[in-house]
């Protein structure tokens, strides 16, 4: 693989986007294009010990595009408003559905490939299932003006004739690891559940607001971020080693196949703890009850049958290695 790749990263100040810089530096690629809107001091230490080629302002890319006579070799699309609360549906129009238009139709003009960020939020409360295939998109109803969005762009990838050599847009589901410092409400549950332990010595959990579910036994498939960097980078990988990929177009689930309860995932983070689990039940704020999913589950099935084959950190595994080895310390990754 050719190391000196010019490899753009967006949302790189931001989770998952720092991660994917650090994780390509330690696969020797250094010359990256970190894209992002730099000025929140928060998310600074994300980047730092990363090294790149040049830092780029969000909204002054395109025009950093123009004037590049090297060609940029690989784009990954990670930068989003993700907030969920955020209910102003033109900033989501604005960032998720015609920014990432524009990232499409560079990568159509210069031929290059492209895997960028969609989201298990698309999927709504979850009555048509948890399938990836391409008719899906359109009968989806997402619960919230960010799910909608990305939704919205998924649909219309693929009704473009014209299209980048190649394309994977990943549905990721529940993600968790370092990096997340900076995200407030938006932060894991095991981001929160942490900072609860420290500070109270308990961690408050949402009641359930159904009959069919029990308090705590809500059901999400959480994905370890490691497990997220994995994947980009193989499919970065299938394209710039062989030139091509048997990897066909398309949308991808990104999760681990298995959901599990926030019960399991607040007694993973007590374990990482050494100390014993004190869970307390609360009302679920009354903005979020009739938007707020109670089953998540990745069918993985696409991404296996393209070729992935690495397995997944389980709930306990990942969570463990993200409170002892990062939390715990105060460590970015």
């Amino acid at each position: 693989m050719n190391k000196a790749s010019t490899i753009v990263v967006t949302g790189a100040a931001g989770f998952i986007g720092s991660c994917l810089a650090g994780f390509l530096n330690e696969h020797g690629f250094n010359n990256l294009i970190l894209v992002d809107e730099f000025s929140r001091i928060d998310k600074v230490p994300n980047l730092e010990g990363k090294t790149y080629k040049e830092k780029v302002e969000r909204d002054l890319f395109f025009e950093w595009l123009d004037q590049q006579s090297a060609p940029v070799d690989f784009i990954f699309h990670i930068g989003a408003r993700t907030d969920t609360t955020e209910f102003d549906y033109a900033v989501h129009q604005k960032l998720n559905v015609e920014y990432s238009q524009k990232v499409w139709n560079y990568c159509v003009q210069r031929q290059v490939p492209l895997v960028y960020a969609s989201s298990a939020a698309t999927y709504g409360a979850g009555e048509l299932g948890y399938n990836d295939d391409h008719e899906v998109p359109y009968q989806l109803k997402p619960l919230n003006p960010y799910g909608v969005s990305k939704n919205e762009f998924d649909k219309w990838a693929l009704q473009q004739s014209a299209q980048p050599p190649f394309w994977a847009g990943l549905k990721f589901f529940n993600v968790y690891g370092p990096n997340e410092y900076h995200k407030g409400r938006m932060a894991s549950v095991i981001w929160h559940s942490f900072n609860q332990i420290r500070k109270d010595g308990l961690v408050k959990l949402f009641k359930s607001h159904r009959p069919d579910f029990k308090d705590g036994q809500q059901l999400r498939d959480f994905v370890y971020v490691k497990d997220v960097l994995n994947v980009c980078y193989w499919l970065m990988e299938q394209y710039i080693v062989r030139h091509q990929t048997k990897v066909t177009n398309g949308l991808y689930n990104l999760g681990t196949g298995k959901a599990r309860s926030f019960d399991d995932l607040v007694k993973s983070t007590y374990a990482g703890l050494d100390k014993a689990p004190n869970i307390q039940y609360i009302d679920m704020p009354e903005d979020i009850r009739d938007k707020y999913q109670y089953f998540t589950e990745a069918n993985m099935h696409k991404l296996v049958q393209a070729g992935y084959s690495k397995p997944f950190y389980s709930l306990e595994a990942g969570v463990d290695d993200y409170v002892r080895n990062y939390l715990a310390v105060g460590k970015y990754y």
